[in-house]
């Protein structure tokens, strides 16, 4: 079935946005892929004939941990249902991938999204439409840096400040730039604002 120019568009946007994704959560991704035109996705792709969802599948790794894989899937289906999601579960076991994001043009159905949800309790899928991936969140003027920190920096922070994470302020696993970012709970997230009589100051949120 033959893309639409306005889809090509959709396509190429949402997939420059899972590029920066993955390399803002430190998987390892090409630079020129980011930076990529239009016109060269669609030379790489295929135009408005050619080009088919699944061509686009994205497999990464994290650069200080190489096993970490990650697929990105672009189902073909416009309503991806529990046979879809099943056979990305497949790919992902047979690949012994266990983390992976779902770029899907509508809302899951409801079956699609129990079966999501059995699936998490041996893999972690993410889902996200093709609309909230048109432009990257984080780059919005108004959203402050986010930077998750690591185990490590978290232990250390709640040693400084002499806090339990609990105390800290949250920050749900469903705010937007938490779903950017992939965090899951019990993560703690710094936050770097602009201030009126500071050059910048820091806040910390914990995942719930």
């Amino acid at each position: 079935m033959p893309v639409s120019e306005e889809q090509i568009t959709k396509l190429f946007k949402a997939r420059r946005t899972v590029l920066e994704m993955l390399r803002d959560r430190g998987y390892s991704v090409e630079e020129s892929d980011i930076k990529m035109t239009k016109s060269e996705f669609v030379e790489k792709f295929g135009n408005n004939v050619h080009l088919k969802r699944d061509d686009l599948l994205i497999l990464s790794n994290k650069g200080d941990a190489p096993t970490d894989l990650i697929y990105v899937f672009f189902p073909t289906d416009q309503k991806v249902g529990v046979p879809m999601v099943r056979n990305c579960a497949k790919c992902m076991k047979a690949d012994n991938v266990h983390n992976a994001i779902l770029v899907v043009q509508k809302a899951l159905t409801a079956p699609a999204k129990a079966a999501i949800g059995e699936i998490n309790s041996y893999f972690h899928m993410e889902v996200f439409e093709e609309a909230e991936l048109l432009t990257n969140i984080t780059e919005h003027m108004f959203v402050p840096k986010h930077t998750v920190l690591k185990d490590q920096e978290k232990k250390e922070l709640l040693k400084k400040y002499r806090v339990k994470e609990t105390q800290l302020p949250r920050i749900l696993v469903t705010d937007p730039v938490a779903r950017y970012y992939g965090m899951k709970r019990g993560q703690v997230v710094k936050i770097t604002r602009q201030s009126a009589t500071a050059d910048t100051y820091d806040t910390y949120r914990y995942a719930v």
